[in-house]
């Protein structure tokens, strides 16, 4: 075996030694000396190929990769720009046209960010002339209870309104104090979109004044008013654009009102609306 060993060697060096002194002379053409490359290249080219993985029985690709940067995608034409819940950016942009013009970012917005308020008053005072809180609903945009509370006035109240407000003398009895109430209320309402139906009045008896920017009031909207039917330039009353566009009747009987009742409708008819009163504020913002 030593000898068979040694002998080839011997061939081999030689057929080396004479490989190189033809290459020297120019005898080795071309085809003959490319036989590496060409390896090199079918390696290569197989890295392309798709290879099967036995062990698992199905066909592996190699991972395509790109030099190429990613295109950027303009925020003003696409709803994944916005940080909003993909349900609402869809349900917002239902029967409207999004234009480079169009404020996107308060027509696809956040709900967290919208609520809507409404409030009970009885009378306080000689006759009860003076409205005090009684109760207060807030609701999520939708439609879901965030708070609800029975309310006791600062003063001793001398009119229920219950015909109005829905208020007993029972209602009042375990009633949250006045001023927990209002910091546990304006925790909820601090950077919110409040929508209400006259909510200045929701705010007086609040003792509270919040942004101009981030108030809705559903009874002085012009085309809210236009879709019921109704003159555009005056206040509507919430009982009769729930009857009208909502096809719901509220405030009936001798129980009188539901803040509950008033805010949920109050928020379906802002949404109604929504796109277009969004962007008719945004215009006359930019203007």
């Amino acid at each position: 075996m030593s000898k068979r060993k040694a002998s080839g060697n011997a061939r081999h060096k030689h057929f080396v030694r004479r490989r190189r002194y033809l290459e020297r002379r120019g005898f080795l053409n071309k085809k003959q000396n490319t036989n590496e490359s060409q390896k090199g290249e079918y390696k290569k080219q197989n890295l392309h190929r798709k290879t099967k993985d036995h062990s698992q029985g199905v066909v592996v690709f190699p991972k395509f990769t790109t030099l190429r940067p990613e295109s950027s995608t303009n925020p003003s034409n696409s709803t994944e720009a916005h940080h909003g819940n993909p349900a609402t950016v869809k349900e917002f942009a239902v029967g409207s046209k999004s234009t480079s013009k169009a404020p996107s970012s308060l027509v696809l917005h956040n709900p967290l960010k919208y609520v809507a308020l409404d409030c009970e008053m009885v009378g306080t005072g000689p006759k009860g002339h003076c409205s005090e809180l009684a109760r207060c609903s807030i609701v999520s945009y939708y439609g879901d209870v965030i708070y609800d509370k029975f309310i006791k006035p600062v003063n001793p109240v001398t009119d229920l309104r219950t015909r109005w407000s829905g208020v007993r003398w029972q209602d009042l009895k375990n009633a949250t104090p006045f001023k927990q109430a209002q910091r546990e209320i304006l925790k909820i309402l601090t950077g919110k979109v409040v929508v209400g139906h006259a909510v200045q009045n929701d705010f007086k008896v609040l003792h509270y004044s919040h942004p101009a920017h981030l108030m809705r009031d559903t009874s002085r909207i012009p085309t809210l008013n236009q879709k019921a039917g109704l003159p555009e330039n005056q206040p509507a009353s919430l009982k009769t654009l729930s009857k009208v566009l909502l096809n719901r009747d509220i405030q009936m009987g001798k129980k009188g009102h539901s803040s509950v009742e008033d805010a949920k409708a109050t928020m379906e008819l802002y949404k109604i609306v929504a796109v277009e009163w969004e962007r008719t504020l945004a215009s006359e913002t930019a203007s």
